[in-house]
């Protein structure tokens, strides 16, 4: 009977319901939104620095770290390698070898990041066979050929089949140059990746570099980001001392800085957001109960229990707060699924200053679920606590002065 007198008082003033219901579904709609955007940049930012190249966890010699010189490499062991993926957390163990070097194309020089790869197990990790925009990835034989950055390509201003000349330093000092045909071109979400990577097969970056049979470190793709921990110890203990087993928070803690002050940042932001959102509910609920003063006054008048006539608004809140989040989540759920399929992407001076950190100038929202349920929980909390005003309202009406108003 109460449920029923409540959905009956709701309808019989249809613009006031839906006033109080819009400002609960805008809330929750603006809080949603904003939260997909904030954990789509970061997982974007993550994936583009870090599942994209780095891998969650890499194992150098001891040293490399503080030291990233090719003279610092260790012998690949298949053994060691076996051992690493007897672990059901490690999905691969990507070996590399890493150097600067010089590449050169007609009369340009540039300065750039060679990376000796397995073709197949690279792939598994960063996916680069998909990145490759012109030309082809890598066969397994393939020897004498090279794949480079979209960005450095423009730069040396050379082509698929072009010759690329490198030049540098091998293992223990010697002289490494040698001349290889571009086969494929690939595009980077990171600046930084995409302006200065070239990539040879293992066999090939050995032979080049006078390294034969060693690396400077595998990368390990896992299973679960949210176990990268867990697995680092595991490894640290297979690996002994003789290796540094490092997370990427550990390797790039610029990147892991900057999005825990985003994080922080985005609370104080947020708790500014629930303010104002408290207002606006606020607001619309003080105007519901002083529109409904002679209602309330007469009901009391006629004999009602102020606790009944209490509950029934309460009740009216939580019905009007339910309703508004419900219709927030359905309203919000095609405009986060928009964002992140279709990001937004800045352009101009506001792209040059991300680029110029490393970042690409992309802002996605995450399709998560915990996102949709935490927010929408948040903002019904805040509605129903707003709507213990008009209990203590009708709790303290005076009937007479009431039904004057």
């Amino acid at each position: 009977m109460m449920l029923k007198l409540t959905w009956r008082n709701l309808w019989r003033n249809p613009k006031r319901t839906l006033i109080t219901m819009a400002s609960v579904t805008f809330a929750v709609m603006l809080a949603i939104i904003m939260q997909s955007l904030q954990k789509g940049v970061f997982d974007h930012l993550v994936k583009n620095v870090v599942s994209f190249y780095n891998g969650y966890i890499q194992i150098h010699k001891q040293g490399y770290h503080n030291e990233q010189v090719i003279d610092n490499s260790f012998e690949f062991d298949s053994s060691f390698l076996d051992r690493l993926q007897q672990n059901p957390g490690i999905k691969e163990a990507i070996p590399r070898l890493e150097t600067f070097v010089l590449a050169s194309m007609s009369n340009i020089t540039k300065g750039c990041m060679l990376v000796g790869i397995d073709p197949i197990r690279e792939n598994k990790l960063t996916q680069l066979k998909e990145r490759v925009i012109k030309g082809n990835y890598f066969n397994e034989d393939d020897t004498q050929v090279a794949l480079i950055a979209e960005g450095l390509a423009r730069k040396l201003n050379i082509h698929i089949t072009d010759t690329l000349v490198l030049l540098g330093q091998g293992y223990q000092g010697t002289l490494a140059a040698g001349k290889f045909k571009i086969t494929g071109i690939a595009h980077f979400g990171s600046p930084v990746l995409n302006d200065a990577v070239v990539f040879l097969p293992l066999a090939s970056a050995q032979s080049f570099l006078n390294a034969p049979d060693l690396i400077t470190s595998f990368a390990l793709a896992i299973d679960d980001p949210r176990n990268m921990l867990a697995i680092q110890q595991q490894v640290n203990s297979i690996a002994g001392k003789e290796y540094e087993v490092m997370n990427w928070e550990e390797q790039l803690p610029e990147i892991a800085n900057h999005i825990k002050a985003d994080t922080a940042s985005f609370y104080v932001f947020n708790g500014i957001l629930y303010l104002i959102i408290a207002f606006g509910i606020f607001g619309t609920i003080i105007m519901m109960t002083v529109e409904r003063k002679y209602e309330f006054g007469m009901f009391v008048a006629i004999g009602m229990k102020k606790t009944r006539l209490a509950i029934m608004l309460l009740f009216e809140t939580m019905l009007i707060a339910l309703l508004g989040v419900l219709a927030g989540i359905i309203l919000s759920m095609p405009l986060v699924w928009l964002l992140n399929i279709n990001p937004i992407r800045l352009t101009g001076q506001a792209a040059a200053i991300y680029e110029r950190f490393g970042f690409e100038a992309l802002f996605p929202a995450a399709l998560h679920a915990p996102i949709f349920i935490a927010q929408s929980f948040i903002v019904l909390v805040i509605a129903l606590l707003i709507g213990l005003y008009p209990v203590g309202f009708v709790i303290k009406l005076n009937p007479v002065i009431g039904m004057k108003a």
